[in-house]
Protein backbone atom coordinates (compact mmCIF):
# COMPACT_ATOMS: atom_id res chain seq x y z
CA UNK A 1 0.00 0.00 0.00
CA UNK A 2 1.21 3.52 -0.83
CA UNK A 3 0.90 6.30 1.72
CA UNK A 4 0.85 9.91 0.63
CA UNK A 5 -0.26 13.21 2.10
CA UNK A 6 0.07 15.90 -0.55
CA UNK A 7 -2.40 18.75 -0.62
CA UNK A 8 -2.84 20.68 -3.86
CA UNK A 9 -4.23 24.19 -4.01
CA UNK A 10 -5.46 24.39 -7.62
CA UNK A 11 -6.59 27.58 -9.34
CA UNK A 12 -8.00 27.91 -12.85
CA UNK A 13 -10.09 30.50 -14.64
CA UNK A 14 -12.64 30.87 -17.37
CA UNK A 15 -11.31 31.50 -20.86
CA UNK A 16 -10.30 35.16 -21.18
CA UNK A 17 -11.24 35.42 -17.50
CA UNK A 18 -14.84 36.22 -18.39
CA UNK A 19 -17.05 36.81 -15.35
CA UNK A 20 -19.75 34.23 -16.12
CA UNK A 21 -19.75 31.89 -13.11
CA UNK A 22 -22.73 33.57 -11.45
CA UNK A 23 -23.06 32.76 -7.78
CA UNK A 24 -26.62 31.40 -7.92
CA UNK A 25 -25.51 28.41 -10.03
CA UNK A 26 -22.00 27.91 -8.67
CA UNK A 27 -23.05 25.23 -6.16
CA UNK A 28 -24.21 23.03 -9.06
CA UNK A 29 -20.84 23.48 -10.75
CA UNK A 30 -18.96 22.72 -7.54
CA UNK A 31 -21.01 19.56 -6.99
CA UNK A 32 -20.27 18.41 -10.52
CA UNK A 33 -16.54 19.02 -10.09
CA UNK A 34 -16.63 17.26 -6.72
CA UNK A 35 -18.08 14.21 -8.47
CA UNK A 36 -15.14 14.17 -10.87
CA UNK A 37 -12.72 14.44 -7.96
CA UNK A 38 -14.45 11.55 -6.15
CA UNK A 39 -14.56 9.41 -9.31
CA UNK A 40 -10.79 9.87 -9.53
CA UNK A 41 -10.42 8.57 -5.95
CA UNK A 42 -9.22 11.96 -4.76
CA UNK A 43 -10.37 13.87 -1.69
CA UNK A 44 -11.89 17.36 -1.80
CA UNK A 45 -11.24 19.58 1.22
CA UNK A 46 -12.66 22.85 -0.12
CA UNK A 47 -13.85 24.46 -3.35
CA UNK A 48 -14.77 28.07 -3.96
CA UNK A 49 -14.20 30.95 -6.26
CA UNK A 50 -15.61 33.99 -7.96
CA UNK A 51 -17.25 34.80 -11.28
CA UNK A 52 -14.08 34.19 -13.29
CA UNK A 53 -12.13 31.47 -11.48
CA UNK A 54 -12.16 28.50 -9.11
CA UNK A 55 -9.96 27.41 -6.20
CA UNK A 56 -9.79 23.77 -5.12
CA UNK A 57 -7.94 22.17 -2.22
CA UNK A 58 -7.61 18.45 -2.82
CA UNK A 59 -5.35 15.51 -2.24
CA UNK A 60 -4.77 13.02 -5.03
CA UNK A 61 -4.96 9.27 -4.86
CA UNK A 62 -1.46 7.82 -5.12
CA UNK A 63 -2.23 6.51 -8.62
CA UNK A 64 -3.49 9.83 -10.02
CA UNK A 65 -1.66 12.55 -11.91
CA UNK A 66 -2.48 16.21 -11.21
CA UNK A 67 -2.51 17.26 -14.87
CA UNK A 68 -4.90 14.43 -15.76
CA UNK A 69 -7.29 15.34 -12.93
CA UNK A 70 -7.38 18.98 -14.03
CA UNK A 71 -7.86 17.96 -17.66
CA UNK A 72 -10.76 15.70 -16.64
CA UNK A 73 -12.37 18.44 -14.55
CA UNK A 74 -12.09 21.06 -17.29
CA UNK A 75 -13.10 18.85 -20.22
CA UNK A 76 -16.01 17.14 -18.52
CA UNK A 77 -17.37 20.27 -16.83
CA UNK A 78 -17.20 22.28 -20.06
CA UNK A 79 -19.34 19.70 -21.86
CA UNK A 80 -21.73 19.48 -18.89
CA UNK A 81 -22.09 23.28 -18.56
CA UNK A 82 -22.92 23.59 -22.25
CA UNK A 83 -25.27 20.58 -22.25
CA UNK A 84 -27.15 21.88 -19.19
CA UNK A 85 -27.02 25.54 -20.29
CA UNK A 86 -25.76 26.33 -16.79
CA UNK A 87 -23.89 29.48 -17.86
CA UNK A 88 -25.12 30.70 -21.23
CA UNK A 89 -22.00 32.76 -22.06
CA UNK A 90 -19.48 30.26 -20.67
CA UNK A 91 -16.53 30.21 -23.12
CA UNK A 92 -14.73 27.23 -21.56
CA UNK A 93 -11.71 27.21 -19.25
CA UNK A 94 -8.28 28.74 -19.78
CA UNK A 95 -5.85 26.04 -20.84
CA UNK A 96 -3.44 27.03 -18.08
CA UNK A 97 -3.77 26.51 -14.33
CA UNK A 98 -1.82 27.11 -11.15
CA UNK A 99 -1.23 24.43 -8.52
CA UNK A 100 0.69 24.68 -5.29
CA UNK A 101 1.52 21.98 -2.78
CA UNK A 102 0.53 22.75 0.79
CA UNK A 103 1.55 21.20 4.06
CA UNK A 104 -0.79 19.62 6.57
CA UNK A 105 -0.11 22.52 8.95
CA UNK A 106 -1.42 25.01 6.34
CA UNK A 107 -4.49 23.01 5.29
CA UNK A 108 -6.98 24.88 7.49
CA UNK A 109 -5.60 28.27 6.39
CA UNK A 110 -6.10 27.34 2.74
CA UNK A 111 -9.61 26.03 3.44
CA UNK A 112 -10.55 29.34 5.09
CA UNK A 113 -8.95 31.31 2.27
CA UNK A 114 -11.00 29.42 -0.32
CA UNK A 115 -14.22 29.76 1.72
CA UNK A 116 -13.82 33.56 1.71
CA UNK A 117 -13.27 34.08 -2.02
CA UNK A 118 -16.36 36.25 -2.57
CA UNK A 119 -15.33 38.64 0.20
CA UNK A 120 -11.68 38.49 -0.78
CA UNK A 121 -12.37 39.58 -4.36
CA UNK A 122 -14.08 42.76 -3.25
CA UNK A 123 -10.53 43.96 -2.49
CA UNK A 124 -8.27 42.14 -4.97
CA UNK A 125 -8.69 41.18 -8.62
CA UNK A 126 -8.06 37.64 -9.78
CA UNK A 127 -4.92 38.66 -11.69
CA UNK A 128 -3.50 40.45 -8.63
CA UNK A 129 -4.38 37.43 -6.51
CA UNK A 130 -2.70 35.04 -8.93
CA UNK A 131 0.46 37.17 -9.11
CA UNK A 132 0.57 37.32 -5.30
CA UNK A 133 0.12 33.55 -4.96
CA UNK A 134 2.81 32.85 -7.55
CA UNK A 135 5.24 35.18 -5.76
CA UNK A 136 4.42 33.74 -2.33
CA UNK A 137 5.08 30.23 -3.63
CA UNK A 138 8.33 31.21 -5.35
CA UNK A 139 7.07 30.46 -8.86
CA UNK A 140 8.85 32.28 -11.69
CA UNK A 141 6.36 33.68 -14.18
CA UNK A 142 6.14 36.08 -17.09
CA UNK A 143 3.49 38.75 -16.53
CA UNK A 144 2.67 38.89 -20.25
CA UNK A 145 1.01 35.48 -19.89
CA UNK A 146 -1.24 36.73 -17.08
CA UNK A 147 -2.88 39.52 -19.06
Amino acid sequence: MSYTQIYYHIVFSTKNRLSVLHIEKRKQLYNYLWGIIKNNKCHLYQMGGAEDHIHILTSLHSTKCLANLIRDMKTSSTAWIKRENLYLKFPGWQSEYAAFTKSYSHKDDVINYIKNQEEHHKKETFIDELKRLLKEEGVDFDEKYLQ
